[in-house]
């Protein structure tokens, strides 16, 4: 978890506000109550007979605490999990393979899409990925560098890069801020964007398109498909 400073939030906001993006709409998403991406996590696990477990960014072990698994590592720089260290360092020294993978880490665009990437290296065939906090509501949710408390991050640019490719499948679940989910496998609805530098995506863009751009499907369709 970030350390917040409030003078610092203020210039991030001052900053966003002249040289980055404007922009005052809100998205409304009717996230289901009392479901939660660790009740997806374990509906996978259980559906599948999973045995390995990894989860970046574990901060307090919301979700990590709650996984039933035979095998689960937890990998966070501050607190939570069982590896004390970055996610770029443990994915320089690891030798393991995993069958689902959590990614909750650093919120930022580049670090989501580095994660996952490197995240596919060690996915056993037929596993998940799953990211959290695709789905921002606000402008400020999203804003990089971050200026408010409830905070999402950029994740979202990474997802909409990633549907792009051809043999990777991704759907976001409608759920606990928006929970993609990815799978080594043909792309079932590539997504068309002319897009050169993904990072410079405007929220804007995501407001208006974000159906289109996240390929999002509710839990119960969710369950359904996987």
């Amino acid at each position: 978890m970030e350390k917040l400073n409030f003078f610092r939030l203020l210039i991030n906001r001052i900053y966003y506000f002249f040289f980055v993006e404007r922009f005052s709409k809100k998205l409304i998403f009717d996230f289901p109550k009392n479901i939660y991406r660790w009740d997806l996590i374990q509906f996978l696990i259980d559906k599948h007979k999973f045995q390995n477990y990894l989860e970046i960014g574990c901060d307090k072990d919301q979700s990590f605490s709650r996984i039933k698994i035979n095998n689960k590592v937890g990998v966070d720089p501050i607190s939570g999990g069982t590896i004390r260290t970055s996610s770029n360092n443990f994915f320089i020294k690891n030798k393991d393979t995993f069958d689902i993978i959590f990614i909750d880490g650093l919120h930022h665009y580049h670090q989501v899409l580095k994660d996952i990437n490197n995240s596919l290296n060690i996915l056993n065939n037929n596993g998940f990925i799953l990211v959290h906090d695709c789905l921002p509501r606000t402008l400020a949710q999203q804003a990089v560098p971050r200026y408010r408390g409830s905070w999402q991050g950029d994740v979202w640019k990474a997802i909409v890069e990633l549907r792009t490719i051809k043999n990777l499948d991704i759907i976001t679940c409608k759920i606990d801020f928006g929970v993609a989910i990815i799978r080594k496998k043909k792309n079932q609805n590539p997504l068309e964007i002319d897009c050169v530098n993904f990072s410079k995506l405007k929220f804007k863009n995501y407001y208006y398109n974000h159906e289109k751009l996240m390929n999002i499907v509710d839990y119960k369709k969710t369950l359904e498909t996987l």
